[in-house]
């Protein structure tokens, strides 16, 4: 038989899953107007639940966040030492892209990057996608004046593309993943007109 413990610790990671899960779906339809009222009410529990586990609405956007950009840091890193660079990148672009098509929820960046546990993973993320873009680069499976801060703003570019229409046939995202994965080849390439910006 469980303990009163366990079974409370079990209670508590699980009402945890639930609320990241409600407050995810929210924020996808409401935006930030999502309040925690309507979270809790969509993951089945007390409003004090929420605050049980998340100090504020600002401190559960602040998770949500890290831990989709810890998601992506450990692909990047996972991949740093693959023997195809250049399909090691592809790979991670795939992988940033298919995340954001189930659900995209970059605006929440903009509201939580000032904490420390954003910032922290997003420098880790940083560091690990310079890895995958210098040896891509290196191996010349990417053009030479192709950065990390380029590659960093176009993760959710196939995405934003196929937000434009109505209702987009199921991966059609891969198809623009595709030609901006093209247009980062050096063969044909010409100049950039502007340098690339810095991440900050």
């Amino acid at each position: 038989m469980a303990s009163p413990v366990r079974t409370l610790r079990t209670d508590a990671a699980r009402n945890r899953e639930l609320l990241l899960a409600a407050a995810e779906d929210e924020f996808a339809e409401r935006g930030l107007s999502a309040s925690v009222a309507d979270i809790a009410r969509r993951a089945g529990v007390a409003k004090g639940t929420v605050f049980r586990h998340f100090a504020s609405k600002d401190d559960l956007i602040a998770v949500i966040v890290s831990e989709h950009l810890a998601v992506l840091a450990t692909a990047a890193q996972r991949l740093a030492d693959a023997d195809d660079p250049g399909a090691a990148l592809l790979e991670f672009l795939t992988l940033a892209a298919s995340e954001r098509q189930q659900r995209d929820l970059t605006f929440l960046q903009t509201v939580s990057e000032a904490d420390p546990r954003v910032s922290d993973v997003r420098t880790a993320l940083i560091t690990a996608l310079t890895t995958l873009v210098d040896r891509a680069r290196d191996a010349e499976a990417i053009r030479a004046d192709v950065t990390v801060a380029d590659i960093f703003l176009l993760l959710c570019a196939p995405v934003h593309v196929v937000e434009n229409l109505t209702d987009p046939p199921p991966d059609l995202w891969r198809r623009y993943l595709a030609i901006i994965f093209d247009g980062l080849r050096p063969a044909g390439a010409s100049p950039l007109p502007q340098p690339a910006p810095d991440l900050g």
